[in-house]
């Protein structure tokens, strides 16, 4: 299902909305599901919608809000509408209330459903023919027809001209814009870190742009409601390309020797017109015309105008992020093997042809030998990745096969990250060399692999790997003999990291630190990275358990929008999820951080100083039993809790007028997560 047909009926539409606050908004609006029999918990669902509403703020800008969430309290997917005079908000990126509030809930497990509806929606939300006329519709019933498609807009547009573009059914499928005739032929990529809405109003955008200018655009959106892939011979016809983008472009290759425009994806969102124009402009400084794309595997340079430490940082999250289901699988793995077999489960004999099935201990070694098969594709894993990020598909062998010597010869998850950026600035060097027209065609499936393969083989078994061996052994060497006030210091510094953004660059740096010393534990039950890790997930689990906790014992300092959100904390703050308090931070954050701050330093350093210890990356209290002293680990996560609460209460008792926070700040953590 591609769009929203059926999922709204008109005593869904609540058209004179008037909300004190967002969380009467919210309320408001999931009563009608309910009363319709969409809904059958009305608090549970909202528990839900604001547990996503803590993850990212879901403004849109324009005057478009659009709260959503998957529950096991809706029965089937809908869609409930709502217009507000005043507005209501959202923290959009334009500061502007959402005067069009679209509250989507769809069931529990509903992956797919959910998002081609969000998908659908956000790129119709483009349309000012269609925001127009769900301005003006008169009644509930208008409203419903417009949003099911039953009925087209009949408003002018606010901006005339953009009338000319086709709205698709499917954005998705993003349809070619022909308004041009037989004039220039652009192709685009957007794409967004959850691939959800932004991904489908910038390719929307892009659209109306593009018709206006009469130019001709296909678009091919990497969203998560799935991607319709860009024909060869449409990206061979194509004068230039544009890619408005948050995280790495997939098959960039693919448009290799096109004159490019590359922005993140708000910029389509919001001045479309402009990419347009600079399109056509690289098209006519290049003299015009089509130009062929080069051989498979060659990459173009980074985006223009972005610093080198901006890109540096946006390859090694890629490849982290690719290594941490490893990390996560291996080590869930690991821990159960512990904890069903003790920690002499290690040296247990292959499990290949001794295994019995009414033992658990072939079971606990079946998990464990299992678990380190998994750890070992980390280094792998992060190198190639990595590599991919620089220069595409054509660096992956380099960058694995980079990975894979680096742990071989003992240089780690440091080892890994030397050869991944190794390989893929040496790929991107070659795929600019000049050859032969007869050795364009093997060069990334013969000549790449085989000179970039070995030249970082060369590099990791002779030149650095073992240097970086010894850096490694002397990291593992200081983290197991990690004791007394040293410890300490370092679960404060970690704690103060993992609070100070709640989900932004300091947190995913400590982050990254603890799972990589993870995979240096070995089997010792007390290394001292395991500590490590057990400082971090207390110290992340603390910032939205404090608010949580706030939002009870002093009631008054939060405005009820807060106070709902405090409900959904406590969740998320158990199940290490940091970015529970950030909605918090956004109403206060002069107040709200230092807390979080103060609180998450002070579980970090207790859980260092108890000597707790965790070899699962991931699951805050679900992970209990595998987590070594858990009683004195609940203590120190308790500790920073009450710390952190008791601080924020007092900073905002210091307030001369301690009315509940208000709720309309902005916040400099927008830019940590969209929608």
């Amino acid at each position: 299902m591609s769009d929203t047909s059926g999922l709204i009926t008109p005593a869904l539409v609540d058209l004179h909305l008037a909300p004190a606050d967002k969380s009467e908004a919210l309320r408001s609006l999931a009563q009608r599901l309910v009363a319709e029999g969409r809904v059958t918990d009305l608090d549970g669902f909202l528990a839900d919608v604001a547990a996503r509403e803590a993850q990212a703020p879901t403004g849109m800008g324009d005057g478009i809000g659009i709260p959503h969430c998957r529950s096991p309290h809706v029965t089937q997917p809908s869609l409930a509408f709502g217009r507000s005079t005043r507005g209501v908000d959202f923290d959009a990126p334009d500061g502007r209330p959402a005067d069009l509030i679209f509250m989507i809930a769809a069931p529990a497990g509903a992956d797919d459903t959910h998002l081609q509806i969000l998908a659908a929606l956000a790129g119709r939300l483009m349309d000012p023919a269609f925001t127009g006329a769900l301005r003006e519709a008169e009644s509930p019933g208008a409203v419903a027809a417009l949003v099911n498609g039953e009925e087209a807009p009949t408003v002018a547009p606010e901006a005339p001209a953009a009338a000319e573009a086709p709205a698709p059914s499917d954005p998705a499928a993003a349809p070619e814009t022909a308004a041009g005739g037989a004039g220039l032929r652009l192709v685009a990529v957007t794409s967004c870190p959850t691939g959800i809405a932004h991904t489908y109003m910038a390719a929307k955008a892009l659209e109306l742009a593009a018709a206006r200018a009469g130019v001709r655009i296909q678009v091919e959106t990497q969203g998560s409601a799935g991607t319709t892939v860009l024909a060869p011979e449409v990206i061979a016809a194509a004068d230039a390309v544009i890619f408005a983008h948050d995280v790495e472009v997939r098959d960039r290759a693919r448009f290799a020797g096109k004159p490019t425009v590359d922005v993140g994806v708000k910029a389509a969102v919001n001045r479309a017109d402009d990419l347009i124009a600079q399109a056509a402009g690289l098209v006519a400084q290049a003299g015009g015309g089509a130009r062929p794309a080069t051989a498979p595997g060659a990459a173009v340079s980074a985006p223009a105008g972005e610093h080198w430490a901006q890109r540096l940082r946006k390859y090694l999250m890629t490849g982290v992020s690719y290594m941490i289901p490893f990390v996560a699988a291996g080590g869930l793995l690991i821990a159960l093997a512990f904890a069903i077999g003790g920690y002499q489960i290690a040296s247990a004999p292959s499990v290949l042809g001794h295994f019995d099935w009414t033992s658990s201990h072939s079971w606990a070694a079946m998990l464990f030998q299992t678990g380190k098969t998994s750890f070992g594709f980390l280094v792998p894993i992060l190198s190639g990745y990595i590599a991919w990020a620089i220069a595409d598909r054509a660096a992956l062998a380099a960058g694995i096969a980079g990975g894979a010597v680096s742990a071989a010869v003992g240089a780690g998850f440091l080892g890994g990250i030397v050869s991944g950026l190794a390989a893929g600035f040496l790929v991107l060097w070659m795929i600019r060399w000049n050859v032969p027209r007869a050795v364009k065609g093997i060069m990334p499936v013969v000549v790449i692999p085989l000179l970039s393969v070995a030249a970082v083989g060369l590099l990791m078994f002779v030149l650095v790997g073992s240097p970086i061996a010894s850096a490694m052994n002397g990291l593992t060497d200081w983290l197991n003999g990690l004791s007394g006030s040293n410890a300490i210091l370092l679960g404060v510094l970690l704690g103060a990291m993992m609070a100070f953004d709640m989900g932004g660059p300091l947190n995913k740096v400590a982050y990254t630190f603890a799972a990589g010393a993870l995979t240096t534990a070995g089997t010792t039950p007390d290394a001292g990275s395991l500590k490590v890790m057990a400082a971090v997930m207390a110290a992340g689990m603390t910032p939205p358990l404090g608010m949580a906790l706030a939002t009870v014992v002093r009631r008054r300092l939060f405005s009820p929008e807060e106070r709902e959100n405090g409900k959904a904390a406590w969740v998320l703050g158990a199940s290490f999820i940091t970015e529970g308090a950030i909605p918090f931070a956004a109403a206060d954050p002069l107040r709200v951080i230092p807390a979080n701050i103060v609180g998450s330093m002070t579980a970090g350093g207790l859980v260092m100083a108890f000597g707790s210890t965790l070899r699962a990356p991931h699951g805050g209290i679900w992970v209990l039993p595998l987590i070594g002293s858990p009683f004195l680990y609940l203590l120190a996560v308790v500790a920073g809790t009450v710390v952190t609460t008791a601080v924020v209460v007092l900073l905002k008792g210091l307030r001369k007028d301690a009315a509940p926070a208000a709720v309309d700040s902005t916040v400099a953590e927008k830019g940590l997560a969209g929608v």
